[in-house]
């Protein structure tokens, strides 16, 4: 009779759900998939056209072409700002300046940085078990607890703003021109104060400066072979892993390594990009070796060129605003014109991101509904992408709806919205470049950050900000 009791009472235990807990520890170690390990690059002051999956005009990045052609590339990705900071910060939050309090650059002088109530990426997923770092530009903030080691970054090593915030030892291309560090102990000022030379610029480890004035010339090789490094060790522990670079390509001063014999029969800007572009294949060939299956490759930029630099200055593609820069203006960084916040943008990951696939979406792409569901990820869902196609890396841009894009693009851009921040409030129309009018089509900003990869995109809509 005890028996037949102790049978029915586990029964009416399994039947009202007290021992699913224990049903799922029993079997969530056979059928959950690894967590992802997450991979962001971010160029600098990258344009648009500068990538040569976009632009056919540009013949410099072979690598990133590579990858367009292995992954997905959109085509209408736009930044959350036109300038550093704000955009950074927006990145790394999921927020917009306006909500997350970063609405300006930090300067070197700044005593705050991202405020410590905004909850990042990095602690996020530091949370769920993930080892983080942060290799490059950071410039959220160099003082105290605004640092990277406190905003979730178990590892950090890099500068804490822009690289022409301060004097190097070798200042690279720059209008105008950044002089080296006085190699006297006497205070020496720049009377036009563009190259910050009252301060040489610091390169951290961690908490410690390990160099300053930076060497900038080898920066670059020295960003490469720590992120190396990580991805090597990450992959060795076992644990999934995320790398967050600010690279410093292709902001100014613009930096060659070996510099230029003669920058008269090279152009500087075109060189710097070959270099970027082979620091970021050489990065995805470790991707590819330790983790391939596993690591979602993102590289994207912070915002537009800085158009005043003339050639030392990217490429923003069809968008260069004619109707403003006819007026004085600029299309490209620090503007709200497309060209300012309108940059490249690729996602590598095969067996979960198609390949040779162009998205004109706008907003929307692979998406993951909470942090939790992180530890059984599985492939993503095609329908977060509403339009896709072959990639056509190959084919000449033409005029489409007044935007030059690829030869056998025939859809429309696609507009979708992220808690509705960007609203249409005119159809866009213009002409040809040489009968170009005042443009219609109202800009705005646009929160796209990794955040955004891990909401659901029906029908609760979770973001990391309700995990906290």
């Amino acid at each position: 009779m005890g028996w037949l009791f102790l049978k029915v009472l586990l029964a009416g235990m399994t039947f009202s759900g007290l021992l699913y807990p224990l049903l799922d520890l029993s079997i969530s170690g056979k059928t959950r998939a690894p967590k992802p390990n997450i991979v962001i690059i971010l160029a600098d002051d990258m344009g648009w056209g500068d990538l040569g999956a976009n632009w056919a005009e540009t013949k410099d990045t072979t690598n990133l072409d590579k990858m367009a052609s292995e992954g997905m590339r959109f085509v209408d990705f736009h930044a959350a700002a036109s300038t550093c900071s704000p955009s950074r910060a927006s990145l790394l939050t999921g927020r917009l300046g306006l909500r997350n309090g970063v609405t300006h650059n930090f300067a070197v002088t700044s005593v705050g940085g991202l405020p410590l109530n905004e909850t990042t990426l990095a602690e996020v997923l530091q949370q769920a078990g993930y080892v983080t770092a942060m290799i490059g530009k950071w410039h959220l903030g160099h003082h105290g607890s605004y640092h990277p080691n406190f905003r979730g970054f178990d590892y950090y090593f890099g500068i804490p703003y822009s690289h022409d915030m301060g004097c190097t030892d070798t200042p690279g291309y720059n209008y105008p021109p950044c002089p080296a560090c006085p190699q006297s102990d006497g205070l020496w000022r720049n009377p036009e104060r563009d190259c910050y030379t009252d301060v040489a610029l610091p390169l951290y480890e961690n908490l410690n400066i390990v160099e300053q004035p930076v060497n900038l010339s080898g920066l670059a090789r020295k960003y490469l072979e720590k992120a190396v490094a990580f991805i090597e060790q990450a992959s060795t522990s076992g644990r999934p892993f995320l790398l967050y670079m600010g690279l410093a390509h292709m902001h100014v001063p613009l930096s060659v390594t070996p510099p230029l014999e003669n920058p008269g029969s090279q152009r500087p800007y075109r060189a710097s990009l070959q270099e970027m572009d082979s620091l970021v294949g050489q990065i995805k060939d470790k991707v590819d070796h330790m983790a391939k299956e596993n690591t979602l490759l993102w590289i994207t930029g912070d915002n537009g060129p800085w158009a005043q630099k003339c050639e030392l200055a990217g490429s923003v593609g069809p968008f260069f605003g004619l109707w403003q820069t006819h007026q004085g203006g600029s299309s490209a960084k620090q503007t709200t014109w497309e060209g300012g916040h309108r940059v490249p943008a690729l996602a590598y990951w095969p067996g979960r991101v198609p390949a040779n696939a162009t998205s004109t979406a706008l907003l929307r792409y692979c998406s993951i509904p909470t942090v939790e569901l992180l530890e059984s990820m599985g492939a993503c869902r095609l329908s977060a992408w509403t339009i896709t196609r072959p990639s056509t890396l190959l084919g000449e841009p033409k005029l489409v709806m007044g935007a030059r894009v690829l030869s056998n693009s025939t859809l429309p851009l696609s507009f979708s919205t992220w808690k509705t921040m960007l609203q249409k409030l005119r159809p866009y129309r213009e002409e040809a470049p040489s009968t170009r009018r005042c443009c219609q089509r109202s800009p705005g900003f646009l929160q796209m950050s990794f955040k955004t990869l891990l909401m659901t995109t029906a029908p609760e809509r979770t973001t990391l900000r309700t995990l906290r």
